[in-house]
């Protein structure tokens, strides 16, 4: 025979157990027929046998101090892979009595239970393998099928209403030993099934005025809020209107606002115009000097053709002249004192050039700093320096051709002895050119006076230019200025704009906020009259259906409306809807039906006809809500 596995073998039997455990829990919870508690012995085997397939194939986990072989662990992934059990594992931490990681998983499995959550959290836990290979050996349970069938068989326990009280128990020193002997089944248990009834309906009067005392203490509590709520809602109506003044303010801010940015737009628009008239003004004028000068150009340049051609004729003179002064010497030594006296005036022409080269290199310094506006007055200075630079080239030949005359005056002084006689009378005539030569000479000095007047009007022009363009600049730069002010505003308008848009959407959330706190106020009220007017009547007081009004009898047996509290017929009460009062549906009756439907207050679920209901009692700790009560804590804050 073949030697089984005893890792197998182990696997199976806690598999057997768990299916055991799961049935006997499922079936008496049942016929039990109301809330499970923490002192309920099936429940508690149920744990027990949890812990031990949880422990099954473990890994040991060295920490510096000792050995540890815990199963929190694992559970404590479940919140990373499934983001609904975040809430229970914060609370398993909040806990002050757990000390040990082995309570804070026995409190994890019995908050996942209250959630009726504990298949689906293990199912994700399973799923991830490579995750629990960390945690557990190869053959262990939760890494093989036994696992998921466990799982699965935990479906099964969302029929069941827990309400485990995990804040009082010592769960850290809790021993887990599996007793088999309630799983053992024996004839005298069914003698007490009389007892076990009336007992449940003992307990099912007391929970069900235990249930009326803690919704009378809900409705002071209720009352409480109302009146904090009134409050509320009378100091919002004063923020509202406050809120209101401000806007107004805010707008009439605007207004103004509004009222000065045009008047300085019209301002800038009428400085602007009469900018553009004087600027107009200014061009005209410079068109007309502009006129000026160059008529004056073209008379200078007139005269300079006449200077170069009468400069021509004195050249040839002169050469007639080198001819005659070997034949005179009387005349070679006026024409000496002459040539002096001429060399005096070339001198101070000479000078007079450098001032006017000195007064165009300043011109021309002063014309390169001034802006695009002045070039066409470079252009003018530019040809005027050309004017001057072709006198300069004209007197540069004048004092070549002295030159020349000097050296042909010394070359003539051996020959005037000769001379002298036969030229006494052309003397005369010479002395007579030279006289004209000089009044030419005056004339030249009267035209550079003139061309210095002119080019001081110039400079004066320039002068005033420039003074034009700054005052230009300095408008231009207040027209910025107005701009970005305007440019602020603007944006200063926008940002009021903004804060009435979010002011009004304020009051817009208030308004819609206080209309749901008006429509919660008006269903407490009636959820109040409603509990006011319950009472639960006694199987003796009824013997017809309050609706029907037929006799109860063996066939025709009594019904207690889980809303009224009144006893009906099975066919008068065949309803069952959800109450605040009930995790699930329950047995109403038809009067009740209809007017919890035209209420809203909760949906039709028709189901399967049971035997006998009790009325449900509210989870302690437990965090499974059903609508109504989620209704009532987003009430309550």
């Amino acid at each position: 025979m073949a030697v089984k596995d005893p890792t197998a073998v182990e696997r199976a039997n806690l598999l057997n157990m768990a299916k055991l455990s799961i049935k006997g829990l499922i079936e008496s919870a049942l016929s039990f027929g109301r809330t499970l508690d923490s002192d309920y012995p099936p429940l508690q085997q149920f744990f027990v046998v949890m812990e031990h397939c949880l422990k099954h194939g473990l890994k040991v986990r060295k920490s510096f101090l000792s050995y540890n072989k815990t199963i929190w662990g694992p559970l404590e992934l479940v919140e990373k892979l499934y983001p609904e059990a975040e809430e229970i594992a914060a609370s398993v931490r909040d806990l002050p009595g757990l000390k040990t990681p082995l309570g804070r998983a026995r409190a994890w499995l019995r908050l996942a239970l209250m959630q009726k959550k504990m298949a689906d959290y293990l199912r994700c836990l399973i799923i991830q393998r490579d995750l629990l290979s960390e945690f557990y050996e190869y053959h262990a349970l939760m890494m093989e099928e036994e696992g998921a069938v466990i799982v699965g068989l935990l479906v099964g326990l969302n029929v069941i209403d827990a309400n485990l009280c995990v804040k009082g128990e010592d769960l850290d020193s809790q021993v887990g030993v599996i007793d088999f002997s309630m799983y053992l089944k024996s004839d005298e248990d069914t003698g007490g099934k009389e007892r076990n009834v009336q007992i449940a309906a003992i307990l099912d009067q007391k929970n069900y005025v235990e249930e009326l005392n803690r919704q009378l203490n809900t409705v002071s509590s209720l009352h409480a809020r109302v009146d904090s709520l009134e409050k509320s809602n009378t100091k919002l109506i004063e923020e509202l209107a406050i809120a209101k003044n401000n806007i107004i303010k805010l707008q009439e801010e605007n207004h103004q606002l509004r009222s000065e940015n045009t008047l300085i737009l019209m301002k800038t628009q009428h400085h602007l115009e009469a900018t553009k008239v004087d600027v107009e003004a200014e061009l005209q004028t410079y068109k007309h000097s502009r006129q000026g000068l160059d008529e004056m150009y073209n008379e200078a340049r007139r005269q300079l053709r006449e200077e170069s051609q009468l400069r021509q004729d004195m050249e040839n003179e002169l050469v007639v002249q080198v001819s005659m002064k070997h034949e005179i010497e009387l005349a070679m030594k006026l024409l000496e004192k002459d040539i002096h006296e001429k060399q005096d005036t070339l001198i101070g022409l000479r000078q007079q050039l450098d001032e006017v080269k000195a007064i165009n290199m300043e011109m021309y310094q002063k014309l390169q700093v001034s802006e695009d506006a002045m070039k066409e007055k470079n252009e003018i200075i530019g040809r005027l320096e050309d004017k001057t630079n072709q006198i300069n080239a004209a007197m540069k030949q004048l004092e070549q051709r002295l030159q020349q005359a000097e050296k042909a005056q010394m070359e003539a002084e051996a020959e005037d002895e000769k001379l002298k006689q036969e030229y006494v009378n052309k003397s005369e005539s010479l002395q007579n050119e030279l006289s004209q030569k000089g009044k030419q000479l005056l004339q030249l000095e009267t035209d550079l006076k003139i061309e210095k007047e002119w080019r001081q009007t110039l400079e004066d022009d320039l002068q005033k230019e420039k003074e034009a363009v700054s005052h230009l600049r300095i408008e231009t730069q207040e027209i910025i200025n107005l701009k970005k002010e305007f440019l602020r505003l603007q944006e200063k308008n926008k940002q009021l704009k903004r804060i009435c848009q979010d002011q009004e959407a304020a009051l817009q959330e208030l308004a819609s906020k206080l209309s749901e706190s008006k429509l919660k106020i008006e269903d407490i009220k009636e959820a109040n009259k409603a509990l006011q007017g319950q009472v639960w009547l006694k199987d003796k007081e009824a013997t017809h259906c309050k609706l029907c009004e037929k006799e109860f009898s063996l066939s025709k047996r009594k019904h207690h409306c889980r809303n009224c509290g009144e006893i009906f017929c099975n066919a008068c009460s065949d309803n069952e809807l959800p109450l605040p009062s009930s995790p699930k549906p329950v047995r109403v009756c038809d009067s009740c039906h209809a007017i919890l439907i035209q209420r809203g207050k909760c949906q039709v679920w028709r189901g399967r006809d049971s035997a006998e209901g009790f009325p449900g009692q509210c989870s302690g700790i437990s965090s499974v809500k059903t609508p109504a009560q989620d209704a009532f804590c987003r009430l309550l804050g």
